[in-house]
């Protein structure tokens, strides 16, 4: 375990920021009508505001994944922004995209629900891989 000291926790701190920035744009932008539709949620709740737990939450559901990423990237030796990235888009489709898929199938929810959901994780992974891989910590 001696790795996950290796990650770069100002690379962490990045990571939560972007990504906290990607999920406001893909799911307060880009799919929040299509994501809430699918979702089945009625008015008022699409104009409820999380609460302070949901944030917080949020921000510890981002700083742990990241963690981990950065210790796996060390512990299989990949270097580069683009390797990085391209890892943390195989571990996302494979341990979330995919199960979402199977999981939305079996509860019979629409589709396209584990695109938008699995793929804000793809995304989302891709870009802390990037942001882990092209900045590594010194020493």
């Amino acid at each position: 375990m001696n790795e996950l000291k290796q990650v770069n926790p100002l690379a962490v701190l990045v990571g939560v920021v972007v990504l906290s920035f990607l999920g406001f744009v893909w799911y307060g932008m880009l799919f929040i009508e299509p994501w809430a539709d699918m979702q089945g949620l009625t008015e008022a709740q699409r104009n409820t505001d999380p609460s302070i737990g949901t944030w917080i939450s949020n921000i510890i559901a981002t700083i742990i994944p990241l963690y981990v990423l950065g210790w796996l990237l060390i512990k299989m030796g990949v270097k580069g922004m683009v390797n990085a990235a391209l890892v943390g888009l195989l571990l996302a489709f494979t341990f979330s995209f995919l199960p979402q898929m199977i999981g939305n199938m079996f509860a019979f929810k629409p589709y396209g629900l584990a695109w938008v959901t699995g793929g804000s994780d793809m995304v989302a992974m891709a870009v802390g891989g990037a942001i882990l891989g092209a900045w590594p910590k010194k020493g």
